[in-house]
């Protein structure tokens, strides 16, 4: 009996093999089918490009894509893009796209990237006003100034002059030292403002000292600030309640602080002993 069973087992289990290898053999010989899916050539950038760059022969490939599944306005010969300029940075490998590019008459560089009413304005910065090298092309930033009306110490005052800034450029540039007549390598980052912006920014400069602020690109408020006087930051006088207001706007549009400043409350300062107290005048 139990040889019987064993008998009918190797049976079963020779009989299996033999049509599984059948079938493989089958499968294996079975002609491959191959679909042939259309395609499209697609102009794409062959390297990462910085805004403002003049598009040239070798910074271009041609790429197939699946027809009708390329973004809108892309080209697909390299003689349409050559010599034009970009608006805005690519990748390597994107595809280039019509909107990315300036007309054929504005030409390459800074100029076609900057839109109609606005003005680019660039100011030399070092490492801590430039936020340690984090404002880069894209960051946006708010401007203080520090500097005082009066040319007096005490008179020296700190605000937000500027706020939600676009950074266009931010880069190095080779100027020459006044004092050794030598050629030193200077940070100058560029911002998109307006044209009272530019006045504004050009004064600061000049007059006294600025300092970006890097922001949150998702922040779009804009907080009206006092500004902030010496004695106020050390507390020998007493600082006005700020205004905690936002400017309605559109999104992403550059913000110009011109807040009223409180006038501040009479006070008396009385000193008993080594300590020090303000008393406001009602």
């Amino acid at each position: 009996m139990r040889n019987r069973i064993f008998a009918v087992l190797a049976i079963a289990i020779l009989a299996g093999g033999g049509l599984a290898y059948g079938t493989y053999n089958l499968m294996q010989n079975q002609p491959v089918k191959t679909v042939a899916t259309p395609t499209q050539p697609v102009v794409v950038a062959a390297a990462d490009l910085p805004i403002g760059s003049e598009i040239k022969k070798e910074d271009l490939q041609v790429l197939s894509f699946p027809a009708g599944q390329t973004p809108q306005g892309t080209f697909a010969k390299e003689q349409d893009i050559i010599g034009r300029g970009l608006i805005v940075s690519v990748v390597k490998n994107e595809p280039i796209l019509e909107a990315k590019l300036a007309s054929k008459e504005a030409g390459a560089g800074l100029p076609p990237v900057i839109p109609e009413g606005m003005r680019a304005v660039s100011v030399r910065v070092n490492e801590v006003v430039g936020v340690a090298g984090y404002v880069l092309p894209g960051t946006r930033v708010d401007v203080v100034a520090t500097a005082s009306p009066t040319n007096a110490p005490g008179d020296t005052i700190s605000k937000v002059v500027l706020a939600n800034v676009q950074v266009l450029t931010a880069g190095t540039r080779m100027e020459q030292d006044q004092e050794q007549g030598k050629p030193m390598q200077v940070t100058v980052v560029t911002l998109l403002v307006t044209p009272e912006q530019a006045e504004r920014l050009a004064l600061a400069s000049t007059e006294g000292k600025i300092q970006l602020a890097l922001r949150n690109p998702l922040d779009q408020g804009a907080p009206v600030t006092p500004g902030i006087k010496p004695a106020t930051l050390m507390g020998a006088v007493r600082a006005p309640a700020p205004a905690q207001r936002s400017t309605t706007r559109k999104a992403g549009q550059p913000v110009t602080m011109t807040p009223a400043l409180p006038a501040p409350a009479p006070t008396v300062e009385i000193i008993r002993g080594d300590k020090r107290q303000s008393e406001v005048i009602r």
